[in-house]
């Protein structure tokens, strides 16, 4: 489980993208389309990540970060394939998109989630189960999507792997 309080809790940076994720706290700004909390603590001084489309960066350009290496190799895993459940916030009129992939250690991509543009300003609950059934191990990965707007973003918190991976 990760709440992003105090650390990335081991999800690194992907180094083949165009910007990253930053750790932050809420904004105080009212024009603002960040979350006015983090999801964990409910208060502006708790702790998300979060992208931002800005002059820095393009329209399509991607922030990634990855999970750190889950095994496959627990028979319990191999069953239920395992679930990472997160939140997610994203809001503003030229938003841009959040994709979820599963990638083996063999570099394979699958996506397991891809939503683009507003949802609203509140925090979203995802759960999504993970595929396959070899005994690879994997990793999932984040990746947001630089959209047209000059303030619009996308934030995530607590995402947590079921137990059985």
């Amino acid at each position: 489980h990760c709440n992003f309080e105090f650390d990335l809790c081991g999800w690194k940076q992907d180094e083949n993208d165009d910007f990253d994720w930053n750790l932050r706290t809420s904004s105080t700004t009212k024009m603002s389309t960040e979350p006015a909390t983090d999801h964990t603590l409910q208060e502006p001084s708790g702790h998300y990540i979060f992208i931002k489309s800005s002059f820095l960066q393009m329209p399509g350009q991607k922030a990634r970060i990855s999970s750190p290496v889950l095994s496959r190799r627990n028979k319990d895993c191999k069953v239920c394939g395992g679930v990472i459940l997160f939140y997610y916030h994203m809001y503003g009129a030229h938003i841009g998109s959040l994709i979820v992939y599963q990638r083996t250690m063999a570099k394979h991509e699958e996506i397991l989630f891809n939503l683009t543009g507003n949802q609203g300003n509140f925090w979203q609950h995802k759960a999504l189960v993970m595929t396959g059934n070899g005994d690879e191990d994997f990793q999932v990965v984040f990746e947001g999507i630089a959209g047209k707007g000059p303030k619009d973003g996308i934030a995530l918190d607590d995402l947590t792997f079921s137990r059985e991976c």
